[in-house]
């Protein structure tokens, strides 16, 4: 057994994004234990050529010169990603469109294409509408992580075939270890200026939520989740540019692996971060998080493991006054966390029936 998964990869610097390419290889691994699972991203290929680009898709199949059609035939079963949150406009209609045009190659090319556990929308425009119901219907299956995206999707004229969760739950969990107190992951998508939140503000909650634990005597750990790579979009320079701005001896943790970063939260008493994988990295190895979410994926797929512990950076009048009210009451949060993860793992079980089926 083949399996592609698409728009995720093991070596990502967004270790969001590889806890999506290890997590959906277990998932597919719970049903077929020796399965071959190879990955392509951006920037991370097995592919013979650029798949991020409608017109060399178009080209190959017009004149087969690059061996595309070849080598999506090669696999069994594509399992579609979208990176978890990007089958949506929330990144513009370009990456939509990319992505789409791929899995509508995988389609033509005759190969079973499933969208695996995702975030499906927000879509703004028509053509965007017209672009999800279209990869939706070629789909042999859709599966979705949380209510509202199945709402959606049925608002476009497809049921969804799974509603599950994110796999992040699908991965081995490390020891807990102890060691730290409170781990604060700072975005550096946030940081720098985002059309999700307005980065003045956001640097503002930062300071305060520090203050206010610091007023609480809490040690602190500064997390970066996506590392140095091609994009700016990483929190390294803002984690380090913070731990400047506050000085003493703040510890800073830049790690090297999807293993390593879980090790980290597993061992801290509490998780406050505002990347989402973060914070489910957190609570599946079982550490309560407090999210500070920016975007639609945060809410629906938390409250469908029973989770409401979290601030919506973008409806809070006071979202660090907020966080840290939550953070007074963790130890009631901890014993959640076990009901959390046995729902999870209940709610990972109809997705593997749904692949069991396909073969």
């Amino acid at each position: 057994m083949r399996v592609l998964v698409l728009w995720a990869d093991d070596t990502s610097p967004n270790l969001g994004v590889r806890a999506l390419a290890e997590g959906t290889a277990g998932l597919v691994r719970s049903v077929w234990p020796d399965a071959v699972v190879e990955f392509q991203n951006y920037g991370s290929r097995t592919a013979p050529a650029r798949v991020g680009s409608p017109r060399v898709l178009l080209d190959d199949w017009v004149t087969r010169r690059h061996g595309l059609r070849g080598w999506a035939r090669s696999f069994d079963l594509v399992v579609d990603t979208r990176s978890g949150d990007s089958f949506a406009e929330i990144y513009g209609l370009d990456r939509l469109v990319a992505m789409s045009a791929l899995g509508e190659f995988v389609h033509r090319s005759g190969v079973p294409l499933v969208l695996g556990p995702q975030t499906i929308g927000p879509f703004r425009t028509r053509r965007g509408e017209l672009i999800a119901r279209r990869s939706m219907r070629t789909a042999a299956q859709v599966m979705t992580r949380d209510g509202s995206s199945a709402d959606c999707a049925e608002e476009l004229g497809r049921r969804v075939d799974v509603r599950t969760t994110d796999v992040v739950f699908a991965l081995p969990t490390p020891p807990r270890t102890g060691g730290r107190d409170v781990v604060l992951n700072v975005s550096g998508l946030l940081w720098n200026g985002s059309p999700h939140v307005d980065p003045r503000a956001y640097r503002a909650v930062v300071r305060e939520l520090y203050a206010g634990l610091q007023a609480r005597d809490r040690r602190v750990t500064l997390l970066a989740h996506v590392l140095d790579g091609p994009s700016p979009d990483n929190d390294i320079a803002a984690v380090r540019a913070f731990a400047a701005e506050v000085g003493g001896d703040v510890e800073v943790v830049v790690p090297g692996s999807l293993a390593e970063v879980r090790g980290v939260v597993a061992g801290a008493d509490l998780v406050l971060g505002s990347r989402m994988h973060a914070c489910l990295n957190a609570l599946s190895v079982g550490t309560p998080a407090i999210p500070l979410s920016y975007s639609r994926k945060f809410e629906p797929l938390l409250a469908d493991l029973g989770w409401t512990a979290q601030v919506d950076l973008r409806s809070s009048a006071t979202p660090a006054q907020d966080a840290l009210a939550l953070l007074d009451r963790a130890p009631a949060l901890a014993p959640q966390v076990c009901d959390l993860r046995a729902r999870a793992a209940a709610m990972l079980e109809p997705a593997a029936a749904a692949l069991r089926a396909l073969r």
